[in-house]
């Protein structure tokens, strides 16, 4: 099979449904009812938890999920904008340090159970996965033309200084924006946070304390945020052809980072290349894609790799990508079969591997070559990408 045909594989296969997807709850935000709401922008906000909405345990002073209730009485602003919002929360928030992939395919499937009934949608998530849920949705909502805009906050939206309002506040105008042509000028997913827009499966989280907490080093913002918001169509995915949204909500989570540091053992990298039912190895190396040349380090992984094992070679650098033969480390995992991962960043590659595992219909061979290729723009497909 082609690799054309592989992707066509990819964007044909049938819609899944779930019915035990959080209800729809018209009431908190549904707040216009005259005839003109029939025009206005139909926007749905997806709760999730996360320090947006989260407030000081009185007892412990650590910061616990709220209800979504308290979140709307501290943004009184969001009642001036002309749109009808309606929201969708999770029977019980979560902090995003315990997301998972049973939590990305629910956001998934309500995206798609109310795809046809709204404009754009709006993820309220927390800030520590918030790069891993933005790059697995990127894959799982195949033919996406809407906005998905995924936010958070640094501190709760109820403190005085609070990032949150801001925060969600731009991200419904952006995912009610329109291009020239009447078209929504987001199609895909993106990060919204403080002065910039992010493509999401190039995002990656870059400051524990500042409120510009979320950076794409190796490609440009899809907008800038400042007196105005400012968009860079340009860079923006921009469907050849409309195509009804496919969940494609599979993962297969038998996969595992492997760190390389001065120091690491070969009995360490055999125990992790040995793990039951491992099936993908996202390998983190230093600089271009380099490794050390030795044997100890070279055979476990060609082993690895001649047991069916895919590994898929990613720079622990945030700016910059994988130029595998510069250097002999590279060459050599080159030689081996390592995949080339180009400019990826570790959270789209990890995600990308599972989503990828995840369609049992694809090969070990149509999945290797899907790695190193642009399924929604989360790599640059030339060599040396112009935007580093």
């Amino acid at each position: 099979m082609s690799f054309n045909e592989t992707l066509t594989e990819c964007n044909t296969r049938p819609k899944t449904t779930n019915s035990s997807s959080p209800t729809l709850n018209p009431e908190g935000l549904h707040a216009f009812d005259s005839e003109e709401s029939i025009t206005r922008m139909k926007l749905l906000i997806i709760y999730t938890g996360g320090t947006i909405g989260m407030i000081e345990d009185p007892k412990t002073g650590s910061l616990r999920p709220f209800n979504f209730d308290h979140l709307i009485e501290n943004v009184p602003k969001i009642k001036m904008l002309n749109y009808q919002i309606d929201n969708v929360q999770f029977p019980h928030p979560i902090d995003s340090s315990d997301m998972g992939t049973n939590d990305w395919k629910v956001i998934a499937q309500v995206i798609g159970k109310h795809y046809k009934d709204y404009d754009g949608f709006v993820v309220l998530h927390g800030t520590d996965t918030m790069a891993y849920t933005a790059s697995a949705l990127s894959f799982m909502l195949r033919g996406l033309n809407k906005p998905v805009i995924i936010t958070g906050s640094q501190l709760p939206i109820g403190e005085v200084r609070t990032d949150g309002e801001e925060n969600l506040i731009t991200a419904l105008q952006i995912a009610a924006a329109k291009n020239q042509k009447g078209h929504p000028m987001i199609q895909e997913v993106a990060i919204l946070f403080e002065n910039y827009l992010w493509r999401g499966n190039r995002s990656t989280k870059m400051s524990a304390d500042n409120f510009n907490a979320f950076k794409s080093y190796n490609y440009p913002p899809l907008a800038q945020i400042g007196l105005g918001i400012h968009y860079n169509e340009e860079y923006m995915l921009r469907p050849q052809h409309k195509q009804p949204l496919v969940l494609e909500t599979a993962m297969d989570n038998s996969v595992l980072f492997i760190d390389l540091f001065p120091g690491l053992s070969h009995t360490t990298l055999e125990h992790m290349l040995h793990t039951p039912n491992l099936r993908g190895v996202v390998l983190k190396t230093y600089g271009a894609g380099n490794g050390p040349s030795s044997s100890w380090f070279i055979q476990p992984l060609d082993d690895a790799i001649r047991r069916g094992i895919i590994v898929v070679n990613v720079s622990q650098c945030v700016n910059g990508g994988i130029h595998a033969n510069r250097y002999v480390g590279g060459s050599k995992l080159t030689a081996i079969g390592v995949i080339n991962g180009k400019d990826m960043t570790c959270e789209a590659a990890i995600t990308k591997m599972m989503y990828l595992l995840g369609q049992r219909n694809l090969s070990t061979d149509q999945v290797k070559s899907l790695m190193s290729a642009s399924i929604c723009g989360e790599l640059s497909e030339q060599e040396h990408n112009p935007y580093i």
